[in-house]
């Protein structure tokens, strides 16, 4: 489970999302577009919800629509994936 808390609680269905893209390894290695789009994922762990949303909480680990378009916000200067709960295709057990 991630230990990031964010600020921000969304309205209706919505679910907050860290940002998969990265341009930086955690050892400080540049990544150039490419490769940075292949390492990329789609398995993300879910930071808020909405009170609408019936199937997703905080602390679950979801797999997210790869064609989706989601919205880029900024919570505190760190990008963050704001989606729709319908666009979670599924959650993953523990």
């Amino acid at each position: 489970m991630s230990k990031t808390k964010i600020n921000f609680e969304p309205f209706g269905g919505w679910v907050v999302l860290p940002n998969p893209s990265k341009k930086k390894t955690a050892a400080g290695i540049i990544l150039d577009d490419d490769t940075a789009k292949r390492l990329q994922t789609n398995i993300l762990e879910v930071l808020a919800v909405g009170p609408d949303c019936r199937q997703t909480k905080v602390g679950d680990t979801v797999m997210v629509d790869p064609t989706t378009e989601a919205m880029l916000i900024h919570l505190d200067d760190v990008p963050h994936l704001f989606v729709n709960e319908f666009q979670i295709l599924g959650k993953l057990e523990k």
